[in-house]
């Protein structure tokens, strides 16, 4: 009798990009390119394209929630990442879907989009740092929305790392500050975690790729931790490889034309063939 087989499974929660550069679309073109297999939880519907955002309509709370324990109970992905989750109802019925399993949670706290389009009502902001942060292994906030997290300074490392400890306190289990906003050739992004001693920090840094194809960046950095984490690689590596994979997709688009603004990174560059094991 042939053993059963299956692949790592892994499931976003997150919005929906038309022009397919973000949200959930970047994220399925990661966890394939990357070798995963992506389920979805679509929350909410965004009519943009590489110039921005045009509208957006959340999908009704009670319908998050089912497509989040439809996946669970029968596909039983190995990790989970959440990006954009539009208003506070849906903030709950995410924090409420979860809660009834022990499954490791990557949230990327999407608040603005990079045109500048508010994607997190303020008041879903507060619900995100109450509910869903206390449940998150780690979080991947970029400098305005750690600011925005903490209402703190982040101009010097030891800002960085007080609002770090600021979220640490409040049930964060580990922090990837990303560095991508910050002026300079190189970008460093920091992992803040708890130690024995207070905190312990990792820097993860990148040359800076001259182009203005970088819409989705943030989603496909939190998809490819995620990815990586489902196949077996620990957190540090994890984010180490996403790094990697995140500056060779954004080289290999670097000059390509797709829309008259910001287009997409390029996921596809080098896929890999889908990861199988025995179950």
């Amino acid at each position: 009798m042939n053993p059963k087989k299956t692949y790592p499974i892994v499931l976003s929660i997150a919005g929906s990009d038309s022009s397919g550069g973000a949200g959930i679309q970047a994220d399925l073109k990661t966890f394939s390119a990357l070798g995963v297999y992506g389920a979805t939880a679509i929350t909410a519907i965004t009519a943009q394209n590489t110039l921005g955002v045009h509208a957006q309509c959340p999908i009704p709370p009670e319908m998050v929630y089912d497509q989040i324990t439809a996946v669970i109970d029968d596909l039983h992905p190995s990790f989970v990442k959440i990006g954009m989750l539009s208003n506070v109802e849906i903030v709950l019925a995410v924090a409420e879907a979860l809660s009834k399993y022990s499954l490791p949670i990557i949230l990327d706290p999407v608040m603005v989009s990079s045109s500048g389009h508010r994607l997190l009502s303020v008041e879903a902001q507060d619900m995100v740092k109450q509910k869903l942060l206390p449940m998150a292994m780690l979080i991947t906030p970029n400098l305005p929305e750690m600011e925005a997290l903490t209402e703190l300074p982040l101009s010097t490392y030891e800002e960085k790392e007080k609002a770090a400890k600021c979220l640490l306190d409040g049930g964060a289990k580990a922090i990837l500050l990303k560095g991508g906003h910050e002026e300079g050739s190189i970008k460093t992004d920091i992992l803040f975690s708890p130690s024995a001693n207070g905190i312990q920090s990792s820097l993860f840094s990148s040359e800076s790729i001259p182009t203005r194809n970088i819409h989705g960046t943030g989603c496909t950095l939190s998809s490819a931790i995620t990815a990586y984490l489902a196949k077996g690689i620990c957190l540090e590596e994890a984010i180490a490889a996403a790094k990697q994979y995140i500056s060779k997709a954004i080289r290999a688009g670097a000059d390509i034309e797709i829309g008259q603004g910001f287009g997409p990174v390029n996921h596809g560059f080098n896929p890999l063939k889908m990861q199988v094991h025995e179950i």
